[in-house]
């Protein structure tokens, strides 16, 4: 596999890692560590990452036409991104900063694709 699909998986599952945590710091008033269901969420969102056929071309899960997320746990995880995502420019400023410009790249590469 090339090295930036790893680079972009990895960075992927840390920024989702980085998110559950605060979520369920905040909602769950866990201190150290995640509580039993913020642990399951996390690891499965680790395993949807692993065996995503998509990533050299995706920017994000929400963008995707393939739903990999059982129902469920697609519930979950949005909870935790309306929650998390704009949270996360006073905890991670670099890494909202980055995600608010692909955002852009992606809208713009989506409208012209439309267009053709």
């Amino acid at each position: 596999m090339h090295k930036d699909v790893n680079t972009k998986r990895e960075r992927e599952k840390a920024v989702v890692s980085e998110m559950i945590a605060l979520y369920c710091r905040r909602q769950h008033g866990k201190k150290n560590g995640l509580c039993p269901e913020c642990a399951a969420l996390a690891e499965y969102a680790r395993q949807r990452s692993d065996k995503c056929p998509f990533m050299e071309t995706k920017t994000f899960c929400s963008n995707c036409k393939v739903y990999c997320y059982k129902p469920e746990m697609r519930e979950k995880i949005r909870a935790v991104m309306r929650f998390s995502g704009p949270r996360m420019i006073f905890h991670h400023p670099v890494t909202a900063v980055r995600h608010v410009l692909e955002v852009k790249k992606e809208k713009k590469r989506l409208e012209v694709c439309d267009e053709t």
